[in-house]
């Protein structure tokens, strides 16, 4: 029977620990505090969290960290597991593909883990899937987008599912790319683009879908040219590309490069859109330099216009983080209360021993999984474990901030 659990977030929701939580620190474990009365005689469950916390990313990953500890203070305050304490182990993976896959090996070998939150960046997932595939440990992504991680290198033509233990709760490059081309070069009118990527796979990738939308639409990409994520200095690229007189620029990457990308390519002359998808969309990318006109799309519709959204910024605001929850920290709160709901379901019936054949019957629990009342609107899983939710948002810097123009599913066409 396929298991229903529109009730059971709302329900978190409603409940948060009047005890605060400090933001703790990578590779410590944290519980909640006082369980509130519940009964946490069968021990503690351990909800893993791997993302950069510290480096370049680090907004991003302690917004994902933040969030997660939210979900498990409000589980833990609803007695969402009985008989069980739940606790959060925040894994640092600084964006590096070996340091996360050590991290969900370390998860895997530890039968009190009931799944792990993450990974943000697609090269580190791709890192750990192998890794702990035979363990069985369930994976629920946050933030990568990249379709291969799914459904293999021929998800266009020959999609097959690659990993039945992973998961997503985000929208994928093959649809998002596309939706940005079709924003800029249909609503923001604009024929001539040019592509610079940081020569990562999901830059890559994104950059790829958005230049082959953006000719069937009949637009022209001019250039496409690469450059380092670590470089801090794109004069050359940006001089050869100011040559060819683009009308927007599509960066494949993420705010750290894009922000500063377009401030110099504003004071070299060239003050065109820069455009990109949701590795943009934080206010770091306007504090590293991204100006008024610099769009990004992102996967869900904007927080603040879902009920449930609402009330997640509300409860992560009442916690006090000193890090803001950034442009995946709903998603990371969606992710847990996915993990935190199958795994009260498997546990109902004679606790957790995590074997295998339990990690296999939470698996089957988070495929079946289906709300329409997550911080993100709904969440579930098709075949693949990617999301069903196919709504993305495009942002706009619009007076020093980004505001949201257009939210839409996206229909192949």
């Amino acid at each position: 029977m396929k298991s229903k659990t529109t009730g059971v977030l709302s329900a978190l929701l409603a409940v948060v620990t009047a005890t605060g939580t400090s933001a703790c620190a990578a590779g410590k474990t944290e519980t909640a505090g006082s369980a509130g009365g519940c009964d946490t005689s069968k021990g503690t469950l351990v909800v893993g969290v791997i993302a950069p916390m510290s480096g370049k990313l680090s907004a991003i990953g302690l917004g994902i960290r933040n969030s997660v500890q939210l979900a498990v203070d409000q589980a833990n305050a609803a007695c969402a597991v009985k008989g069980y304490q739940l606790a959060m182990d925040a894994q640092d993976d600084e964006a590096n593909p070996d340091k996360g896959a050590a991290a969900a090996q370390r998860f895997a070998d530890d039968p009190n883990v009931v799944g792990v939150v993450g990974s943000y960046n697609s090269g580190v997932a791709r890192a750990i899937q192998p890794k702990i595939a035979a363990a069985k440990l369930l994976l629920i992504s946050p933030g990568n987008t990249d379709p291969v991680l799914s459904r293999g290198a021929d998800f266009a033509t020959a999609p097959k599912r690659q990993y039945g233990n992973y998961f997503r709760v985000v929208g994928t490059d093959d649809l998002q790319g596309p939706f940005n081309a079709r924003y800029m070069v249909q609503k923001e009118g604009k024929k001539k683009l040019a592509i610079i990527t940081d020569g990562k796979a999901v830059g890559e990738s994104s950059a790829t879908e958005f230049a082959k939308e953006a000719e069937r639409l009949g637009a022209q990409i001019v250039i496409r040219e690469k450059v380092n994520e670590n470089d801090s200095d794109f004069s050359s690229v940006l001089t050869k590309v100011k040559t060819l007189n683009p009308e927007a620029i599509f960066v494949g990457s993420e705010y750290h490069v894009a922000g500063p990308l377009s401030k110099q390519a504003r004071d070299l002359g060239l003050n065109v859109p820069v455009s990109g998808t949701d590795g943009l969309f934080d206010p770091q990318f306007i504090a590293l330099g991204g100006k008024d006109g610099d769009v990004a799309t992102s996967v869900g519709a904007p927080i603040d216009k879902l009920d449930s959204g609402k009330a997640f910024v509300d409860a992560y605001k009442k916690k006090g983080f000193s890090d803001g929850y950034g442009g995946f920290g709903a998603f990371a709160f969606d992710a847990a209360n996915v993990i935190v709901a199958s795994a009260g379901k498997v546990t109902a019936s004679g606790g957790w021993n995590g074997g295998l054949e339990q990690r296999a019957e939470l698996i089957k629990q988070v495929q079946e999984y289906r709300t329409d009342s997550g911080a993100n609107g709904t969440i579930g899983f098709d075949q693949y474990g990617d999301s069903v939710n196919k709504m993305f948002t495009v942002y706009k810097v619009t007076s020093g901030a980004w505001k949201d123009v257009l939210s839409d599913q996206f229909e192949a066409k």
